[in-house]
């Protein structure tokens, strides 16, 4: 997938500074897809260029001018046709941890195992962002209610799968850790 169909899928949601996007990509998107701020603004720019997107400049007092960036008539267009090509072959996963913890019995059992800890920490943070934004997108509505009468519902799927991911992240790193030290009880024993 290229970023600027994440891009196109963030200015969905209306217009938005570049700024707006990045904070927009660690909200939602990112539980699909990350990008740092200067991939994003490069990406702008070639869209812009391209005649994907539009941008308007807005005056600001004590601060610097902004871009409003939209998707133009071409990028409505382009992501209409993004959603009719066909998805291709699922992700495979590809983790430098899963790397660490292969080797885990030929190397540093306790540095691994920092490591599992930190990304159990990690999405844990991350599954407790994700849960705000659900509740800011719900907004004390059902999610039957949300689905029913909200007027995208691509969003919120895609945050329940971000949720989904990181509950498996959080579960698998539990379970590895438990394992990890009961190996390193009995290299004791």
């Amino acid at each position: 997938m290229a970023l600027r169909n994440a891009v196109m899928a963030a200015l969905l949601e209306g217009e938005a500074s570049g700024y707006d996007l990045a904070k927009a990509f660690d909200a939602s998107v990112a539980n699909f897809w990350t990008v740092t701020p200067q991939q994003l603004y490069k990406e702008l720019e070639r869209m812009q260029g391209e005649g994907l997107i539009a941008a308007r400049v807005v005056e600001q007092e004590r601060r610097p001018n902004k871009r409003l960036f939209s998707l133009t008539p071409a990028g409505h267009e382009a992501v209409r046709a993004y959603v009719a090509e066909p998805s291709g072959k699922p992700t495979a996963i590809r983790d430098e941890l899963l790397v660490k913890v292969q080797c885990a019995d030929a190397g540093d059992m306790a540095a691994v195992m920092a490591a599992v800890t930190e990304r159990v920490e990690w999405a844990t943070a991350k599954l407790a962002r994700y849960e705000r934004l659900r509740e800011r997108l719900l907004d004390g509505r059902t999610e039957d209610e949300y689905f029913a009468r909200a007027e995208r519902v691509g969003p919120y799927l895609t945050l329940l799968r971000g949720m989904s991911f990181e509950r498996e992240n959080v579960e698998w790193g539990r379970l590895a850790l438990r394992r990890l030290e009961g190996r390193l009880a009995a290299a004791r024993a």
